[in-house]
This record gives structure tokens, C-alpha cells and sequence, in this order.
């Protein structure tokens, strides 16, 4: 029963991480190709993703005791492995976390003047997610499965009322396409997966079973892509494409044009709600992770006193970037894509290349298949670099 319990818990915190704000961003990023091809976009990256995930879970099966991504990345590529993991995971999960704090800040802020009537200052709503919701990462794996399982529930109403308010729309809407503008959005799909941070800390969980992760990680990101794909539908058959185009240029979620059509005034409540319990649990998965990922950098010692200065490491940088660069909420999807490509799609597969005990990644199939997925990568890298200097929109 308790292993059948974290097999649940499990699958739950690699959909609670992988649902994370980027929700309301995809029909927006990807609207400029079309409901089919931006369909399709995300199946592809769902399955890239999926596979470059077993990548790392293989690994970090092969190497003995708990190790992180550091020790998985030092034994199987050496020093410079272990260089790009630092550079490139604190990047990540830093900015992620930043996001996460800055994006519940108004929330927070809100609700708390909607209870009260208290203004209560930006300053002092930013420590709000830590302080709340802190005290879980340092209790571990075990904490945060209890508390995402309440949150996933309160996601799952809120998301099940939000798509009630979805008029059925205009069916015509689905069938505008555009395929060379299939790479729109490309770096938002792929850091909408980005779910492979937490398996280290969920193979330590569940016992180093190499099975059950299987299944965790399968039925985990599954539920995300149905998700992803029945609001991509509700979204793209609603709203036309001039005003998700509109709402791309002003940098709005899916919420915004939705609510100019909806004039409920539920719509922006449940938005809310939905909005924290999507930020909260990719909150408690990144930052689970990222304490894991410092533990085992550091070589934290597993004791009381260990893991307050790894909670210390984990959200004292994140809080005072926040404090000090305002755009800290758009950072991480303006550059999640460069940094998911490195370290979630092209570092697995390298450092698969590298075992020796396993069969299949000697095989030539298994060389084939590394090697397609490290394409991918460097794809993905590569139209993150062109849209950033505008050659992407020169081109088409």
C-alpha cells in the first residue's frame, strides 16, 4: 500500500511540476501556426521529452547511492559535465523559482485585501510562497507528496470550471493553418515538459524502482499533454486568431482574451485560483528539486541543521533577484527554452552515451535514437538564438 501510495504521489508531483504557469501561455505562444500544427507541436516535444527523461532516469539509476544531477554528470562526463550542470541547472530552477514568486505575489496581494482589506506592499508579498509553503521543501520528498496531492485536487476543480466557461465557438477557427510557423513557440512547448528535475529526488523516493518510475513518468507527463491538448482545443475554437495574436503582442495568458469574450465575474476568480495552484505546484517541484540538486552539490550533510542551510540556498537567491530585477517573472520563459535544451534534452542523452552497462545505448539503434534527440536539442537551442536577434521573423 505505501509503495502503491508514492507511485500515486509520484505521478502527481511529475504532473503538479510539469503544469506549471506556461498553461496559460501556450495557445498564445503557438497561435500564430494553428490549432493542428501547434497540436502537433506539442506531442512532438511531449515525446521528446518523455524519452530524453528515461535518458536521465537510467543514469541516475546507474550510479550508486542518491545522486543529483552533479554526481550523475560528474562520474558519466567528467569535469566539464559537471560544469555546464551548475551553470545551467541554477540558471534554470533560480529563474523558475523567481518566477514562481513574483507570479503569486499579486495574488497573494489580492486575495488577502478581497479577506481583510489590508494593502498589503509587493515587498512583502514575495515572501509569501516561501514562508508558506517553505517549511514542505525542508520536511523532502515525503512533504511535498502530501501537500501536492491536496493542491492537484484544487487544480483539477479549478481547471474542470475554467474550461466550463470556454464558449463553444466557432469551429472554422480550428482549421486555420500555417505550418512554416510550426517553430512559434517551439521554447515555451518544451519548457511546458520540463519535468526531469524532480527525478532524482522521486528515484530516492520510491526506492531506486526502476519500474514504477517508468510508469510515474509515463502516466505523469501524459496527463499534462491531455491537459495541454484539450485547452489548446477550447482556446483555439473560442478565440480567433486576430485576438490571440493580439493578446501574444501585449504579452497576456489565454485568460485575458477569454475574459474580454466571458463577462462573468467568476471568470477572474477561478482564473486566480487556477493561476495559484498551477504556480504552487511547479513551485514545490522546482524547489524540492533545486534543494535536492544543492544537497548533492554541496555535499550537505542529511541532518536537521543540512537541510535549513540547503532551504537558505534554495530561496534567499531566487527572493533577492526578485527584489532586484522587476522582469524576474518573464525571465524564465524568455530563456527556459536555451536552458531546458542543454540541460533536460541534450545532457541526458550525452551522458546515456556514456553507460557502459547498459545494452540498448551500445546498440546502434540506441546510438540512432541518442543522437536524434540530441538534434533536438540543438533545434531547439538554435530557434531560441534566432528569435532572439529576430532572424526567425526574417526568414519567414
Amino acid at each position: 500500500m505505501l509503495k502503491a501510495g508514492r507511485l500515486i504521489g509520484g505521478i502527481l508531483l511529475i504532473s503538479g511540476t510539469t503544469i506549471g504557469a506556461g498553461i496559460l501561455a501556450l495557445p498564445i505562444s503557438t497561435s500564430q501556426s494553428g490549432f493542428f500544427p501547434s497540436s502537433c507541436l506539442l506531442i512532438l516535444c511531449w515525446f521528446f521529452m518523455l524519452v530524453s527523461a528515461f535518458f536521465f532516469l537510467d543514469v541516475n539509476l546507474a550510479v550508486k547511492g542518491e545522486p543529483n544531477l552533479i554526481s550523475m554528470a560528474g562520474r558519466t562526463l567528467g569535469t566539464w559535465g559537471k560544469g555546464v550542470s551548475w551553470v545551467f541547472y541554477l540558471l534554470l530552477l533560480y529563474s523558475l523559482t523567481a518566477a514562481y514568486i513574483s507570479g503569486s505575489t499579486p495574488i497573494f496581494t489580492h486575495a488577502i485585501f478581497s479577506l481583510t482589506g489590508v494593502v498589503l506592499p509587493p515587498s512583502v508579498g514575495h515572501f509569501m510562497l516561501p514562508i508558506i509553503f517553505g517549511g514542505f521543501i525542508y520536511l523532502g520528498t515525503l512533504g511535498v507528496d502530501y501537500v501536492n496531492r491536496i493542491l492537484m485536487v484544487g487544480l483539477i476543480i479549478a481547471y474542470f470550471m475554467l474550461i466550463g466557461f470556454v464558449p463553444s465557438g466557432e469551429s472554422n477557427y480550428l482549421f486555420r493553418a500555417d505550418w512554416s510557423l510550426l517553430y512559434s513557440g517551439i521554447t515555451v512547448v518544451v519548457t511546458a515538459f520540463g519535468y526531469h528535475i524532480i527525478i532524482p529526488s522521486l528515484t530516492t523516493y520510491m526506492d531506486h524502482d526502476a519500474k514504477k518510475m517508468r510508469i510515474a513518468i509515463l502516466v505523469g507527463s501524459s496527463i499534462p499533454l491531455i491537459v495541454y491538448l484539450t485547452w489548446n482545443y477550447l482556446i483555439f475554437s473560442a478565440i480567433s486568431q486576430d485576438q490571440m495574436l493580439l493578446a501574444l503582442q501585449n504579452g497576456e495568458g489565454a485568460t485575458a482574451p477569454l475574459s474580454r469574450i466571458v463577462k462573468h465575474p467568476l471568470l477572474g476568480v477561478i482564473a486566480q485560483f487556477f493561476a495559484f495552484f498551477v504556480i504552487v505546484t511547479s513551485f514545490l517541484g522546482v524547489t524540492l528539486s533545486l534543494s535536492d540538486f544543492l544537497t548533492d552539490g554541496f555535499k550537505i550533510k542529511k541532518s536537521w541543521e543540512g537541510r535549513l542551510i540547503a532551504c537558505a540556498l534554495t530561496f534567499i537567491p531566487p527572493l533577492v533577484f526578485v527584489f532586484t530585477y522587476e522582469r524576474g517573472f518573464y525571465m524564465a520563459l524568455e530563456y527556459g527554452g536555451t536552458f531546458i535544451a542543454v540541460l533536460l534534452i541534450f545532457l541526458p542523452a550525452m551522458m546515456a552515451w556514456k553507460l557502459r552497462s547498459h545494452k540498448f545505448y551500445g546498440s546502434p539503434l540506441g546510438k540512432a535514437v541518442l543522437l536524434l534527440v540530441m538534434l533536438f536539442a540543438l533545434f531547439v537551442f538554435s530557434i531560441d538564438f534566432l528569435e532572439k536577434f529576430g532572424v526567425m521573423k526574417a526568414i519567414f
